[in-house]
This record gives C-alpha cells, structure tokens and sequence, in this order.
C-alpha cells in the first residue's frame, strides 16, 4: 500500500463512471430493487410529461431478452442542439448528471423521478441503449452502450406520432439479477395509473403474454376501494383536495371493519415509504379534527373519550399525494418528504376539509367516532389490566 497521499492521488471521474463506479447510490442496490428502479426511472420521465399535461398513454414492454422498452406519447425529448455542450438535447440528458427540463419549473411545473440523474443512470448502467423520438414529424434516432453513444443522432423514417421510446438492457455485469418480475412492475404501474386520474399504462411481457391496462378515471378514490375490496368499508371514500401555497394537495380516506391502518403517501408520484412531512401533517390534522367533533358534536356522553392518534387510525385506509415544485427528498431513492412547510399545510387541509364532511355527514361520523372511541377503551382497558398485573 502507498501511504503518499498528494496532488497526484486525486483522481476526476468523467461523465457516467462514478455512476458504473458506485450504483448503489444512485439506485438503491444493485439486486432486484435497483433493476426495476431504472423502469421507474423512465416511466417517471413520462410520468412528468403527463403531469404537464402533453402525454396521456405510456407502454412497458419487457422483450424476451429482459430488455425492456418505455414508449410514451408526450412531447419527446428535444433534438436540437444544446446551446452550452453543442450536442442534441438529448444527447445531453441521456450522458450527463443533472441534465434536464426539471430545474427551472418552465418546462415542468412538478416532476418526480432523479431531478435530472434518471434516464443518464439508466443509461449509464445498461449494455445498450437505443432512443427513437417521434417530433416534428420525423423518427430521430440514436444508441448508447454503458453510457456511450456508439452512433450519432439520426433521422430514419417519417412518422405522424409524437414521443419517446427508449429501449434498454440492464448491464448483467453490474446487476445480480436481470429477469424483470411482472408482478413488481404491475403493482407500481397500477399505483401511478392510481395517482394519474385518466392515464393510460399498460404493460405486456413477451416472455409470458401476459398483458394489463390501468387506467381509473376516479384516481386516489379508486385506489383506496381498490385497497378495500376485500374488507368491509363503514362508509363511501371521502375525497379533499386543495391547493394551499402553490402545493397541490389530494386525500382519500376510506375507514372499514379492521383493526389496521393503512395509509400510503405521494409527492410528485415518488412513493415515500418512510413518510415524512406530508404523513406527519395527516396524522396531526386527522386526530385534531376528530377530537374536536367528539367534543363538540351532540354526541352521546359516553361516546366522548380522549381520542388519541392510534385509535383515530383504527381501522384506516388512507392516500395522501401531493405535489411539489421543489421537493426534498432525504435519500437518493426518495422514500422520505423533508419539506417541513408541508406539514402545516396538509394539517390544516384536513382540519378544514374533514371537519366540514363530519358535519354534514353525521351518520358517517358517528361511525368513524364510535370506531375510535372502542379503540380508546380498549386501550384503557389493557392498560389497567397491565398496571394490576
């Protein structure tokens, strides 16, 4: 070993290599969670166009080879030549680290994915990748190996349509896996179609024929019927939206017959699986309001009993999404929401909204109400079975 350590031992790497160098973190891992990461990646490219309102059918196709095609029908990515690097556009989102249209909220008001490291990642860890643009009618063309391009943009062919397609195949050399599970990718897809009210994705597999289509024109209230379908629901979902500070806010809440809490939170469509502030807001807003109309609500004498969060949970199915021009995320994967701002904003959605539905919902109410307050003795009574133990 060289224990000199000067200018020489500092070491620049170019381009894509710290991305081949160091995967983990920019996907995650490099086992089954990091290979459909790069689907998410390119389906969330999509996904932002829809959210801008240019694209309204995305198509995932897994090929025999386990490589796997994206073709949306937004506004495709651009193809002229990039003032600053004098390449195409395109040529520049898919070969450098935060490249892209996300940065200045002109191009997209809200966007998920990498912020800019997504599609150059899949690009970056696959052993071939080919991008066909459908714009200005005409099929422009190009293909990349481990993050190189091996041909120069090209026109091929004349075309009425518009959008991307980019075909690609995971480098084995990198990843421990390469066999794309259909079950995986269905259930993100279904999610985004979920969240996406009147989006078009479907996914076909020619290794199985297997083929679904999602598409729910009732968005987050379809997704929590769809979470409920095999429990008993007390009531019909309750839909709030809102825009509170520039951030669009969307929550269905569907209580049934069950002892557990479900609740699966958004932002820009990323789900954040460790919550973060948008969860923390819910939670505070749900139990606050619920509180207040035990309180104050002519309800019966006995039914009044200290709610506390957990039991105004009891039994819970919830969606929180919300979207955001500049999210922050804690981890590259984004499983957390760290923008504090937003806490106060979905709590006082929920105060408003929720306590407006209780009342003029009585019947509804009185059920969610009764739920908690059982949940409330129950606890109470372990508790004292527990303290005289």
């Amino acid at each position: 070993m060289n224990d000199l350590y000067d200018e020489n031992s500092i070491d620049v790497l170019e381009g894509l290599e710290p991305v081949r160098l160091r995967p983990s973190m920019y996907i995650g891992n490099v086992d089954v969670e990091g290979l459909h990461h790069l689907v998410y990646e390119v389906v969330d490219n999509s996904i932002d166009e829809a959210m801008a309102g240019h694209c309204s059918k995305i198509n995932v196709l897994i090929h025999l080879d386990n490589s796997v095609s994206v073709i949306d029908d937004g506004r495709g990515i651009p193809v002229g030549i990039h003032h600053t690097e004098k390449v195409p556009a395109v040529e520049v989102v898919l070969t450098k680290l935060h490249a892209g249209g996300k940065f200045d909220n002109d191009s997209y008001k809200v966007s998920g994915g990498l912020h800019g490291v997504g599609v150059s990642v899949v690009n970056a860890l696959s052993q071939f990748l080919e991008v066909e643009i459908y714009s200005k009618g005409q099929i422009f063309y190009q293909t990349y190996e481990k993050g190189n391009k091996t041909s120069e943009l090209k026109i091929i062919g004349k075309t009425r349509k518009r959008g991307t397609k980019i075909h690609f195949q995971p480098d084995s050399t990198i990843f421990n896996t390469d066999n794309f599970n259909y079950a995986i990718l269905c259930r993100r897809l279904r999610q985004l179609a979920f969240l996406n009210k009147g989006l078009l994705i479907t996914i076909e597999d020619e290794r199985s024929d297997k083929k679904e289509e999602f598409r729910y024109k009732g968005g987050i209230i379809s997704y929590v019927e769809y979470i409920n379908k095999r429990h008993t629901a007390l009531h019909k979902p309750m839909f709030f939206e809102g825009v509170k500070s520039g951030v669009e806010i969307e929550v269905a809440i569907q209580y049934n017959d069950t002892y557990k809490e479900k609740i699966f939170t958004f932002a820009n469509n990323i789900n954040t699986i460790e919550g973060g502030f948008h969860l923390i807001g819910f939670k505070a807003g749900l139990t606050r309001t619920i509180n207040q109309y035990a309180t104050n609500g002519n309800l019966p004498k006995k039914m009044v009993a200290k709610i506390s969060g957990d039991d105004a949970r009891e039994g819970l199915t919830a969606v929180v999404s919300i979207r955001i021009m500049s999210p922050q995320f804690e981890g590259q994967t984004k499983t957390k929401l760290g923008n504090s701002e937003v806490k106060g904003l979905v709590e006082s959605l929920i105060n408003e909204k929720l306590s407006a539905f209780l009342e003029e919902n009585p019947a509804v109410a009185k059920k969610i109400i009764a739920k908690a307050v059982d949940a409330a003795r129950a606890r109470d009574a372990a508790r004292r079975a527990k303290d005289m133990a």
